[in-house]
């Protein structure tokens, strides 16, 4: 069947904007070399010109030399034409450029809202709220416990205040005045021993009395408190 109607021949791929930029620029760049070698041969004739006499050979250089800048002519038409062909193949490969971020872009968004629906099907502001409470109430029965394990013992609750910090000033004081007295009770300092003659008042011994020995009974009158009287003669001695 092949060799009766002939086998389908297949259609290459169009060329891309990258593979159209790069056959131009390699066409440019043949022009630019030919472009140079004219301007070579110019610059020759242009010498000749200057070195040859007004005459016949030297108009055969300058017709020489006018052939070869047409053909100059030519060949920067044909640049300047392959460079706007370049241009507007740039043009339309940033355009290109541009769609395909754009859509690359789209493709992205489309797929991180998709992720994000998810997402929020999983996660409810009623469920956060929910869980909040959940946690004070927690927060709350931590601080119960914490206090409750706290809680000291054998203290009455009904104390006064004011009869503590009245006992607390007494102790301050009582504090003070042992720091004074170098820490002896005041019923150890030497000032307050009780002094046992001014308590029982007893009056002075007379200057001349002598005592009587004992087992010997004097017979001698008493004054008014008891005691012997002193002879008169005695004291005049």
């Amino acid at each position: 069947m092949k060799k009766i109607f002939g086998a389908k021949k297949e259609k290459e791929p169009p060329p891309s904007i990258q593979d159209a930029t790069n056959r131009i620029n390699t066409r440019g760049e043949n022009v630019d070399e030919k472009i140079k070698k004219l301007d070579a041969e110019l610059t020759r004739y242009r010498e000749q010109i200057k070195k040859t006499r007004p005459g016949p050979a030297q108009e055969a250089v300058k017709g020489r030399a006018m052939r070869v800048l047409k053909q100059k002519r030519m060949y920067e038409e044909q640049r300047d034409m392959l460079y706007n062909q370049t241009f507007n193949l740039d043009q339309v490969a940033f355009a290109s450029e541009g769609l395909k971020d754009a859509q690359q872009t789209m493709t992205a968004l489309k797929s991180a809202n998709k992720e994000l629906k998810g997402m929020m099907k999983t996660v409810k502001i009623q469920d956060i709220d929910n869980m909040q409470d959940e946690m004070m109430d927690l927060m709350d029965v931590s601080t119960e416990i914490q206090e409750s394990l706290g809680r000291s013992y054998n203290v009455p609750d009904d104390i006064d205040e004011e009869e503590l910090l009245g006992e607390l000033d007494a102790l301050e004081a009582d504090m003070g005045m042992e720091t004074e007295s170098d820490g002896v009770p005041s019923y150890l300092q030497p000032d307050n021993e009780p002094d046992v003659e001014s308590q029982l008042k007893l009056p002075s011994a007379p200057s001349g009395y002598a005592s009587v020995p004992p087992g010997r009974h004097n017979a001698q009158a008493e004054d008014e408190h008891g005691l012997p009287t002193v002879p008169q003669a005695s004291i005049r001695g």
